[in-house]
């Protein structure tokens, strides 16, 4: 089963929107026999590829046992269901980590393999644990009708993401810099806003890891600030802007430059937060990772719809600056945003904090 779930984490900037699962599958006598991990989204998934693999190999599959990540799905998706193909090969015993959330799967796929007589068990604990958050978005997605919202800051001991002038290249490390980058490559979409756009012209791409996917770059830009020359455009990952109030000359403009325009205003003629995670749920997306300024990680946190926070802390002090949120004052500690810690790492000469609303977290 670890060898699925290292399996599974290769996955990942593959499947979208599909989970990331592993498999392997072992012969009666204790030999390996095969591997593999799911494709992009309507090519083959694990079990499959396992079995390819073992076929490749020359070795039967017939009595074998399938170590898989998630329960093997039981609906024709964008491809047949797989609990039927490890049926038709002869499995005689699959180990399961996660029960796959999927209402049109769960349970399903283990009744219809019980049904056939195979046996069915469950990995430990601990697998079903590093399952569930190889795919916390795609659960959070079928538990909770939303995706998961990681929101990332990078800054100084005293919470200052930029100096008063707005220089903020560079506060945390190199280490901490590439680590950010595997976690964008998680995401689905990358998430920023014009004010982001604006001062630091980003490109918003994954760079420094291999990835067969880049994600989605979503620019907040109520009234289409954003110039067509911004480095945006240079990426080649799609790119949709939100906007409240679209000129139609810059809405041409952008869209010239191969970018999508979503309308989407709320009664204060700014991007409705709500009907966009709507939006995003409905296209599918899983984890959304925020990298955005004060004024809009202010905006998402008292909307509630960040689940997570990925800070990056780098040991220094540098005074007056700008802050991680413009949350404005608070008159009592029950109006704070609370979090609770998840993990805490060191990063190069930096610290990754990663923390948590309680009681949001997708369930095993």
């Amino acid at each position: 089963m670890q060898r699925a779930l290292a399996l599974a984490g290769a996955a990942v900037g593959l499947t979208e929107p599909n989970p990331r699962v592993g498999c392997v599958l072992v012969a009666p006598d204790g030999r390996w026999i095969g591997e593999g991990h799911t494709q992009a989204a309507g090519s083959a998934h694990a079990e499959v590829m396992a079995m390819r693999d073992a076929q490749a190999q020359g070795h039967p599959v017939s009595g074998a046992t399938a170590y898989v990540t998630l329960e093997p799905c039981s609906h024709h998706g964008r491809t047949p269901p797989c609990c039927d193909a490890l049926v038709a090969a002869g499995v005689a015993r699959v180990v399961v980590a996660l029960v796959d959330p999927n209402p049109a799967v769960s349970g399903r796929g283990i009744a219809r393999l019980r049904a056939a007589g195979i046996q069915v068990d469950f990995a430990d604990v601990a697998a079903a644990e590093a399952s569930r958050e190889l795919n916390i978005g795609f659960l959070s997605r079928m538990q909770r009708g939303r995706p998961w919202v990681r929101m990332k800051i990078a800054a100084s001991l005293d919470g200052r993401t930029a100096l008063d002038n707005g220089a903020s290249q560079w506060i945390t490390g190199e280490a901490a810099r590439h680590d950010g980058h595997a976690w964008r490559k998680r995401a689905s979409a990358l998430l920023t806003g014009s004010g982001t756009v604006l001062a630091d012209d980003p490109r918003l791409d994954v760079r420094g890891h291999t990835i067969a996917r880049q994600p989605w770059r979503i620019v907040l830009d109520s009234h289409l600030a954003t110039p067509a020359r911004a480095r945006l455009f240079e990426a080649t990952a799609p790119l949709l802007f939100v906007t409240a109030e679209p000129d139609a000359e810059r809405r041409q403009a952008l869209q010239d430059r191969g970018a999508e325009i979503l309308t989407c205003p709320n009664a204060d003629k700014q991007v409705n937060l709500d009907a966009l995670m709507v939006e995003l749920t409905r296209r599918e997306m899983n984890e959304i990772h925020v990298e955005a300024g004060a004024r809009l990680n202010a905006a998402l946190l008292q909307a509630g719809w960040v689940d997570e926070l990925l800070i990056y802390q780098a040991p220094m002090l540098v005074g007056a600056g700008r802050g991680m949120a413009a949350l404005g004052p608070s008159t009592a500690l029950a109006q704070a945003q609370r979090f609770a810690f998840h993990r805490v790492d060191r990063i190069g000469d930096d610290l990754r904090l990663l923390l948590r609303r309680p009681a949001t977290t997708p369930a095993v």
